[in-house]
């Protein structure tokens, strides 16, 4: 088996704004698996300062380089204590990477991650437009492109700029469009005290919001159990899961907060495998989930919408991020009407 890394720079089309910072590059590498006849792909995709196997780009290589070694040197070996195996458990976009690409593999090599009906075309999964950070005028304008193309649900970043600001424009659409007609979220990335996240889940309530994702910093169990307990805009739990690896710590994590929604990620929550894992975790406690996009090429997002397609979820997912890239890679998805599908 031979193993090799390419990594793909891409570039936003416009700065992309976060409660973290301003975006304006985005690494990924492909990881191409061959087994000497055919070969399959998948994507490494990491975000600084969020990716928990990441810490700088030189070490993330050398770390890269010791698995494809590895990888060459035992095969395949997924025994819970090979070299590998204990590798790949707290390298979460490592891990997609290698489940893709294999299979990718598996099933000719032809971009079929999961032989289902969204891989065939059949199927279509509703998502959700974005609304990034950015200038008043920015964000509105934003807003007005995702409803002319025919979006149901927005989503918006809140929290690194002026919250009013950020509330009159959730506002002016609801004057719009009720809710049966325009689903709002508003994704917060921790950006809210836990003394003042009360109030803003209040103010959304007015209006109306399906969620708020990550409304305080992550590790704050007792506060967010807190928050979800009482709060009259459900919650959907995000970078809370980063990191969270073990199957008792994942049990502990739902059973203590018990969130209104969690939200999966493979590239950061345990690639196929682990997301699998909460999934199934949160539906046994009626827990609702969705599936977003974290920023990957459109080799990782065709990945993660096969993904998705093999579960019965019709919420909007978070898989509209495609088009976010001036030199993304070629690709036979297609957006549109807030739906994404494969032509």
């Amino acid at each position: 088996m031979k193993a090799t890394l390419t990594n793909l720079k891409l570039q936003f089309k416009n700065p992309a704004g976060t409660s973290r910072g301003v975006m304006q590059i985005k690494n990924s590498w492909i990881l191409k698996i061959s087994d000497g006849n055919n070969f399959g792909i998948g994507e490494i995709s990491i975000l600084e300062g969020l990716s928990p196997d990441f810490q700088d780009r030189d070490s993330f290589e050398r770390k890269m380089e010791k698995f494809c070694a590895i990888l060459e040197k035992d095969g395949v070996n997924f025994d819970s204590e090979s070299e590998i195996h204990l590798f790949l458990e707290t390298h979460p976009s490592i891990k997609f990477g290698l489940e893709t690409a294999l299979l990718d593999l598996e099933n000719g090599g032809k971009g079929v991650i999961f032989k289902n009906n969204f891989a065939t075309g059949t199927r279509k999964l509703p998502i959700n437009g974005l609304i990034w950070m950015g200038s008043e005028d920015f964000m509105r304008e934003q807003i007005e492109q995702k409803l002319s193309e025919g979006f149901t649900t927005l989503k918006m970043k809140v929290g690194a700029a002026d919250f009013e600001i950020e509330y009159k424009l959730l506002e002016s659409i609801r004057a719009r469009y009720s809710a049966n007609e325009i689903t709002l979220r508003v994704d917060a990335n921790g950006a809210f005290s836990p003394q003042e996240a009360p109030e803003i889940l209040e103010k959304l309530a007015k209006l109306k919001i399906h969620s708020i994702e990550q409304p305080i910093k992550p590790g704050n169990w007792a506060a967010m159990k807190e928050l979800c307990a009482s709060t009259p805009t459900p919650i959907a739990l995000d970078e809370e899961l980063i990191g969270v690896f073990d199957i008792t710590e994942k049990i502990d994590l739902l059973d203590t907060i018990s969130p209104q929604f969690i939200i999966l990620k493979p590239s950061l929550h345990g690639g196929i495998s682990g997301s699998k894992e909460w999934i199934k975790l949160a539906e046994e406690r009626k827990i609702s989930w969705w599936m977003t996009s974290a920023l990957e090429s459109n080799i990782g997002l065709n990945a993660i919408c096969q993904f998705t397609a093999e579960y019965a979820n019709e919420l909007p997912q978070g898989l509209g991020t495609g088009s976010l890239y001036v030199n993304n890679t070629a690709s036979d998805l297609v957006v549109e009407s807030g739906f994404i599908y494969k032509t």
